[in-house]
């Protein structure tokens, strides 16, 4: 399965996905103008990895901001690893933030409220370190 690898931009999020190598991260920024058609590849790739994923998923989100219609596309990622997480994979997700932004750190709390898939949060103090 090939890597899916987008590049950040002031608008967009690093996307890099690679089942080789086990490294499943988006971070950055997400304010697409069409969420569904940026994240249209993400859900694409996803969808086969579902199909065969590595026996352990260890998803991390860096994310130092998101619009109500990234949030969408997030919840949507978090169900693709719940459902393989309810078929007996393990899979773990790591939620960075800036340690001083609460609202990031709710919102990731308010995600793991919405699936079984174990949630770790990892606090940052440098704002380059999301980037």
């Amino acid at each position: 399965m090939e890597p899916l690898i987008l590049e950040q931009t002031d608008r967009l999020p690093g996307i890099h996905f690679n089942k080789a190598t086990g490294k499943f991260e988006i971070k950055g920024t997400s304010f697409p103008e069409d969420s569904r058609v940026f994240y249209g590849p993400v859900f694409d790739w996803l969808n086969k990895y579902e199909k065969d994923p590595n026996d352990f998923t260890l998803f991390a989100f860096k994310m130092d901001y998101f619009n109500s219609s990234s949030s969408l596309m997030i919840l949507e990622m978090l169900h693709v690893l719940d459902r393989i997480f309810v078929a007996g994979k393990k899979v773990k997700v790591y939620w960075f933030y800036l340690s001083i932004d609460i609202d990031m750190l709710d919102a990731g709390k308010e995600y793991a409220t919405m699936v079984s898939v174990p949630f770790t949060f990892e606090p940052i103090e440098e704002e380059s370190e999301l980037k």
